[in-house]
């Protein structure tokens, strides 16, 4: 039952790699700017803190990604201020076997978000869940950098 607007949003997908290959790929705030569309083309711009841009207006996002390997989670701290960073985002990997996992997006809404904002971004965890699981399922362990086409 949801009283009032909205206010996390979870997503998730089945994918056939190791759990800890997943938890590792989540990590990397480089890669991170590969399948989040609010922080494309990612750059370190600090000890654990990357920068991106949003694909929709090109705004400058701020996101730190933290880890806690035990319980194979991590939760992205985002903002505009990189000195005020909140925890908005977390990806959680569930083991399934030794070749497979579920892996879990959950968003939460901040309190002074826009509906429109909103809808945005639970359009874009639609997207940005089947493009770590097609991500992961392109890369193998052990490849090189990808090759980039003509």
């Amino acid at each position: 039952m949801v009283i009032g607007p909205q206010r996390s949003h979870c997503v998730s997908a089945e994918c056939a790699v190791p759990a800890r290959r997943a938890y590792e790929f989540l990590l990397d705030g480089r890669k991170v700017g590969r399948w989040a569309l609010g922080s494309f083309d990612a750059r370190k711009v600090g000890s654990n803190l990357f920068r991106g841009r949003s694909l929709f207006d090109d705004a400058e996002v701020h996101y730190r990604p933290v880890g806690d390997l035990r319980r194979m989670m991590v939760d992205y701290h985002v903002g505009s201020n990189p000195r005020a960073l909140v925890p908005r985002v977390m990806a959680r990997v569930v083991p399934r076997d030794s070749r497979s996992c579920l892996v879990v997006l959950v968003a939460w809404r901040d309190a002074a978000m826009s509906d429109a904002r909103w809808d945005r971004l639970v359009a874009c965890h639609e997207v940005e869940i089947q493009l770590i699981q097609a991500q992961l399922a392109a890369r193998k362990p052990g490849d090189g950098p990808r090759k980039r086409r003509p």
